[in-house]
């Protein structure tokens, strides 16, 4: 197989991944007249916060998270925060890395909601070797007092890769 077929394969694998986590995130079990999650943008945070979970970051915050998580010249050791998954795989975020270099991958949170249950979704801008952006949901979780992407979208963006690790299976 030549490099553009499997570039080819990768794109098309990751519009079916981009458009699953977009429609799951649209699927709600909501009764008419329940609570809907609160929204954030890059401006201000309209969350109140319940529990112990960390403050409602912005778009900005995890934006600038996020890309400080993919980048190559990060150490691997900073990013263990910023991951769901470590401890089963420590190398998890080096994983991810490697993938988004391969595949000149680019993801842009452009918005925040807060589901107000530990669990938070950032819309964002999500785009493989160049290609136009395309719209994808980031699950993001609260664990140890910090938000985290969440372990399940780092695998199936790993997979697109067709790379495993222990924290996938």
């Amino acid at each position: 197989m030549n490099k553009y077929q499997k570039i080819g394969r990768v794109a098309i694998a990751s519009l079916a991944v981009v458009s699953a986590l977009g429609l799951s995130a649209c699927g709600s079990g909501d009764k008419p007249g329940a609570a809907k999650p609160s929204k954030t943008t890059t401006s201000k945070t309209v969350a109140a916060q319940s529990n112990n979970y960390p403050p409602v970051p912005t778009a900005a915050d995890l934006n600038a998270k996020f890309q400080v998580g993919v980048d190559p010249n990060t150490p691997n050791e900073q990013k263990l925060e910023f991951f769901q998954g470590v401890s089963a795989d420590p190398t998890l975020p080096q994983r991810l890395t490697d993938f988004y270099k391969q595949s000149n991958a680019t993801v842009t949170v452009t918005n925040v909601t807060d589901l107000g249950n530990g669990t938070l979704t950032a819309d964002a801008e999500f785009a493989l070797s160049g290609g136009q952006p395309q719209k994808a949901v980031v699950p993001f979780v609260a664990e140890d007092g910090k938000w985290k992407v969440q372990k399940d979208w780092i695998c199936q963006m790993l997979s697109l890769g067709n790379q495993t690790s222990p924290a996938c299976s």
